[in-house]
Order: structure tokens, then sequence, then C-alpha cells
């Protein structure tokens, strides 16, 4: 169900695939059956990689109902939940809200498991409607950036699902990007990073959607793009999907290069359709392999560690997956497009010492 690439990294020497669910869970005797449907990774150095969940729809959310709520449905029926249909691109806020991107829905879904609540983001009025959400990110007051690859704009709510502005928005309706896909937004320095597709460039806005710098043109050389999709600012770094030269560039936030991962291949640690990007407490580079349906694992050295996932519909396969993105817990989360839903997994890092120490 999980794949391990066993060579020269950290891990390459003690690497297990357990079939247990949780790592809380109780010993089991030694014929208790084993059950093979969570997937975890042991890892050397008393690192994890644990499944913890999917979602679907917002049936999950609110799945607490009421005795009078369960006596009207009943009576009336079960009420018509919003689900995932194809989701692409995923986030989370401040309030540890799951924010999906879905085009096959035309719009975003937010999952808030703390409160219960579930709220669906679209625009289908005026000369701005929203047609084929693409990437999705927030900045530090949760206001919520998606951009639509079709409309070639970007659209922004507030925190609480108002549609504050549109970014890109032309007289007649039309949009200024040719396919805006990547989004990344740096709240400190009020800067937007925007791939566009078609122009093989980033562009790099102020938050009200002036222009002020551009990164890169079409070739193969570094700062050179073809297809660049996903963006993930971490730290310093800006890091772009490269899509069809086939490998993940690292920029400094000025768009300085700083050095590239992958090539074309189908081996472990090659990109064929590369796809979500992101990055965990501990540096390592997580990039979504859509053909391969995994998600390979590389140091801040381009180094492949390991790789999870397979082609399927069980938890911990993929059916062509996106989207990719790591929050403050070290929750890795997976949009797995063509299964119409989000696995989120959790990754537990080397152990901090006693007195406080690092990694």
């Amino acid at each position: 169900m999980v794949q391990l690439l066993l060579r020269r990294c950290w891990i390459a020497s003690a690497i297990l695939i357990l079939a247990v669910p949780f790592a809380g869970a109780a010993k089991r005797s030694k014929n208790a059956p084993v059950d093979t449907s969570v997937p975890r990774l042991e890892l050397t150095g008393g690192r994890q990689l644990i499944f913890e969940r999917s979602i679907v729809s917002e049936r999950e959310v609110k799945y607490k109902r009421s005795f009078w709520n369960k006596l009207v449905d009943a009576v009336a029926g079960a009420p018509a939940y919003h689900s995932l249909i194809r989701p692409y691109s995923v986030t989370t806020d401040s309030k540890d809200r799951i924010i999906v991107s879905d085009p096959g829905a035309k719009g975003v879904h937010i999952f808030d498991f703390v409160q219960q609540k579930y709220k669906f983001l679209f625009h289908a009025e005026g000369k701005d409607e929203m047609v084929m959400p693409q990437c999705v990110a927030v900045d530090k007051q949760d206001n919520i950036y998606v951009t639509d690859s079709e409309s070639g704009k970007v659209f922004v709510w507030d925190s609480g699902g108002k549609l504050r502005h549109v970014i890109g928005s032309l007289k007649g309706g039309e949009g200024y990007f040719k396919r805006p896909t990547g989004i990344a937004v740096d709240s400190d320095a009020q800067r937007i990073y925007v791939t566009d597709t078609l122009r093989d460039k980033i562009f790099v806005m102020d938050m009200q959607g002036s222009i002020l710098q551009t990164i890169g043109k079409h070739g193969e050389g570094n700062l050179e793009f073809h297809y660049p999709t996903e963006l993930r600012l971490n730290g310093n770094d800006l890091i772009v999907v490269d899509a069809m030269n086939f490998r993940v560039q690292v920029l400094d936030r000025s768009g300085t290069f700083k050095y590239a991962i992958g090539h074309l291949g189908d081996r472990p640690g090659d990109f064929f359709r590369p796809k979500g990007v992101s990055v965990d407490s501990e540096g390592h580079l997580y990039v979504v392999e859509g053909l391969n349906a995994d998600v390979q694992v590389f140091d801040d050295q381009g180094r492949l560690l390991y790789y999870f996932g397979q082609k399927g519909s069980r938890p911990g396969e993929f059916q062509l997956p996106a989207g990719v993105f790591i929050d403050r817990n070290d929750r890795v989360l997976v949009a797995d497009s063509f299964n119409g839903r989000v696995q989120v997994f959790r990754y537990f890092g080397l152990k901090k010492s006693a007195e406080g120490g690092g990694h």
C-alpha cells in the first residue's frame, strides 16, 4: 500500500511498514488480527508518517446531529451534503480550517472540524464568474486567495467567506492572466506571487494586485520555465513546480535561483507529472507525482528520502493526486483528485531532547 525507496538516504537502513491503526494503539497479541486498512510508515530516528483520515463531504464535519435533526431526517429525508468532486489544491488557516479548491464543483470548500461548520465559496454572478478554481492560499488575516485558470483572475475572500475583490479583472469580464495557477502570499512583505502557466513566468504583486515584478521566461535553464504551476513559500525560499521541465526550482523571494530538484523519468526521484509541493517542519520537500500517484520526499540537498502512495482507492492510495499542504502541526494533506477526497496524514519528526534542544 505504501512504497518506500531503500537507497542513499538517512532512512534507507531502517524503513518498515507496520499495518497498525494509530500511534497510540494498544499492543496486539500474537494471534490478533492486524488492521491492514490504515497505513503507517516507521522511519529511522523515531520518525513516522501515519494516515489519519479522509475527507469526502460536508457530512463529516456535521457528524453530531441532534435527536430532533434525526427525527426530521426520518420524516423529510436526510439533507443534501456538499461533496468533493475533483479537489485540486488544499491549505489550512490559523483556525485549522481545511480549505479545498474544487474545479469540479466550481468553488471552494471550507471544513471547520473544530466548530463543526462547513462553508462553500463560489461566485456565479456578474462578469467575475468563478469558472475553474485552481490553487488556494491564505494570508495572516485568513483571507482566502484562489486562482481561476479559466477566467484568468484571482478571487479574494475574507475569512468569513465574503468576496472582497478580484485581482486581474479587466473591462468586459476577461482576466489579465492567461492561465493563473499557483499562488503564495507573503503577508509580512505584502506580496502576492502567482504563476502564469501559459506565459512561463511568475508575477509578483502588492496586496491590491498591482504588478511589481515578473520572474522567469520560457526555457530550460535556471530561472526559465516551461508551464510553471504550483508555488510555495518557505522561509526565504520560493518553491516553483516547473511542470514541463520535470523539476522543482527553488528561488529566493527576490527571484534569484538557488537550486533545482528532479528531471524527466519514471523512477523514484524522477518526475513525469509533478503537481503540488510543500515542506514539513524538518525542511523536507514533498512533491506530488500525479502519474505515479505518489508523494516523493526530498532533503534540502535534493536527495530522495522516501515516497508513499500508489494507484488505488484505499487509504494511502491515490488517483491523479494534485495538491499537497503541510500545516504547522505537520499534518500532510493531499488532494486525491480522482478519488474525490482529501487524505490527511501526520508526520512525526525527530524527538526533541528533554532539555528542549533542537533536532
